[in-house]
């Protein structure tokens, strides 16, 4: 489905990554694991066309990645940007306008379950509901993969393991591959299926999250301090 062949990315005199290969299979999700500056941010962005290799080949489905891979990938930014005298509404009637594979019924039964006012403006709402805003608009979409990069950042503790739990019932596992670069790793291991740790730009180990479990006793945050 996702194909990294030796690629290397570097933004002036600094390697973001450095002769990555990896393959990531349809139907799965991933964790991409590591420190700071390690090269998440750098991959996600990578595989959805938004930049491109200094060196190597990043493919989907066979094909060299370009600005038209977003007909087929959704991407949540770690960033956080809006049009701030938009309403929640508003900003689901744009995001829908972009793209032809916007789900309408997805879309309003997330804003229910994320407890979001329709007729909010943005700049009243909190960072969480910020945070939540953005993964409905994301899964929202009904592409072949998901790509989501810290989509957990901003939400209150007290919340985040019901929300990534309900996650779970918006994603179509049969037909989508979903990545995520995360630093809460608590709460997502129940939905990871393997694990990529990444450190200063290099791959580090990739681990099947139930063998790790079953062969090495090991849960995710037990593997990463052996990792890192």
């Amino acid at each position: 489905m996702i194909s990294f062949e030796h690629v290397t990315k570097k933004y002036g005199r600094e390697t973001a990554l450095n002769d990555v290969s990896f393959t990531l299979e349809k139907g799965k999700i991933y964790g991409f694991l590591g420190p700071n500056g390690s090269g998440k941010s750098t991959s996600l962005k990578m595989m959805a066309g938004l930049v491109f290799p200094s060196s190597g080949t990043v493919s989907v489905n066979g094909k060299k990645v370009d600005r038209k891979i977003a007909a087929d990938i959704a991407y949540l930014s770690e960033l956080d940007f809006y049009y701030s005298a938009f309403t929640v509404q508003d900003m689901i009637n744009f995001s829908a306008s972009q793209v032809s594979d916007f789900d309408w019924k997805k879309a309003e039964e997330l804003v229910a379950f994320m407890q979001l006012e329709p007729n909010k403006k943005l700049k009243q709402l909190s960072k969480g509901n910020r945070a939540r805003l953005k993964l409905v608009v994301t899964l929202a979409r009904n592409t072949p993969i998901l790509l989501l990069d810290e989509p957990f950042s901003g939400l209150d503790p007290m919340v985040r393991e019901s929300i990534v739990k309900g996650l779970l019932s918006y994603i179509d596992f049969a037909n989508q591959t979903v990545v995520i670069a995360t630093h809460e790793i608590d709460e997502i291991e129940m939905l990871l299926d393997e694990v990529i740790a990444i450190q200063n730009g290099a791959i580090r180990a990739i681990e099947n999250v139930e063998e790790l479990r079953e062969t090495k006793g090991l849960s995710v945050i037990e593997w990463m301090k052996q990792i890192f």
